[in-house]
């Protein structure tokens, strides 16, 4: 069973979504408790990585699961490539355990198309536990697009009364960072195969840290990812979307948010962005904790003057995340 833990893990979900898709629209009470009974599932399953010794003794990655996935002649391969270590462990388990909360927190609160509502939850859970495992760069990629798809319907249908802003607004901000991801993580994969880096490897990033990238590359692949990651974690001054999609969020999407997806972009910075180009890192750092510090002083002033609990938390979430930004580029 362990051999395949990560898959069951991610996928159940999925098929939970699948489930809730076939289930009778008007049977708001069974739609719920099969979302719930799902989620709680996926948790339990989750529950062996926390008490594996394993990630105390080593680094390395564990429950390592490996299929060719996707080629194209000599010019492209991705493959099904996950694992979990020290760094992904307990992001994935916070994931896990959040879902069912969140679940619950809706439980008298959505009234309309709860169908719709459950499995994009679902549909959402997948997306994240699959980013935290992927090790390869491109099904990574693929599972961080996934997550805008239900968070913003989630947000557009079921939100406040501005809804339909908040939800533009946090698509439009995290595509166009995404994107520039993209044509980063292309770029990098051709210099890879260029430097002798196997294909088979396709976009394993463990192979990607080998690279010497010129640091001229590296300082805009670095901007790139940094730019991507800056918007999910709320960097100063691109985390303007956050205020308006937590307060207009229905409350599961804002647990969501405020639990799990704000994490993504730290994530990004310690699993791929710094160790990917150590030159651009150091080079970037007093920006980025100057902005780090402005992020923590601003988010806590604004937060200290509003009267609406969502945009507190919003804009605490700002002020926190600076606090966790200036810890990762100490570099220390």
């Amino acid at each position: 069973m362990t051999d395949h833990l990560l898959s069951m893990m991610t996928f159940l979900p999925l098929v939970g979504m699948l489930i809730v898709l076939f289930l009778p629209r008007e049977a708001d009470r069974l739609i719920k408790s099969v979302t719930l009974i799902v989620s709680i599932i996926t948790f339990l399953i989750s529950l062996p990585l926390a008490f594996d010794d394993v990630f105390l003794n080593s680094a390395a990655m564990h429950y390592k699961e490996f299929a060719e996935w996707i080629s194209v002649g000599t010019y492209f391969q991705m493959n099904y490539n996950v694992g979990v270590d020290g760094i992904s462990l307990w992001l994935v388990l916070l994931t896990t355990f959040i879902m069912p909360i969140a679940i619950l927190s809706t439980w008298n609160s959505v009234e309309k198309n709860t169908k719709g509502f459950m499995a994009l939850l679902l549909l959402l859970e997948t997306a994240m536990l699959g980013a935290f495992i992927s090790l390869d760069l491109f099904l990574f990629y693929i599972f961080w697009e996934l997550m805008l798809i239900p968070m913003y319907f989630l947000i557009g249908i079921w939100g406040g009364k501005n809804r339909i802003y908040a939800a533009v607004k946090f698509f439009i901000f995290t595509a166009v960072g995404s994107l520039l991801m993209l044509v980063a993580i292309i770029y990098v994969y051709y210099y890879a195969q260029q430097s002798g880096v196997g294909f088979g490897n396709g976009f394993s990033f463990a192979h990607f840290y080998q690279l010497n990238i010129p640091v001229a590359a590296q300082m805009w692949l670095f901007a790139a990812f940094a730019f991507s990651f800056a918007i999910k974690v709320l960097m100063f001054p691109v985390h303007t979307w956050l205020p308006d999609a937590h307060t207009e969020a229905p409350t599961a999407g804002s647990v969501i948010l405020a639990a799990i997806l704000l994490k993504m972009g730290t994530y990004g910075y310690v699993r791929f962005a710094i160790p990917l180009f150590p030159v651009a890192t150091m080079k970037f750092t007093p920006l980025l904790a100057t902005l780090a510090v402005i992020g923590i002083i601003y988010g806590a002033l604004v937060a200290m003057v509003q009267d609406d609990v969502k945009k507190l938390v919003a804009y605490s979430s700002v002020s926190h995340l600076g606090f966790v930004m200036l810890g990762v580029f100490a570099i220390n």
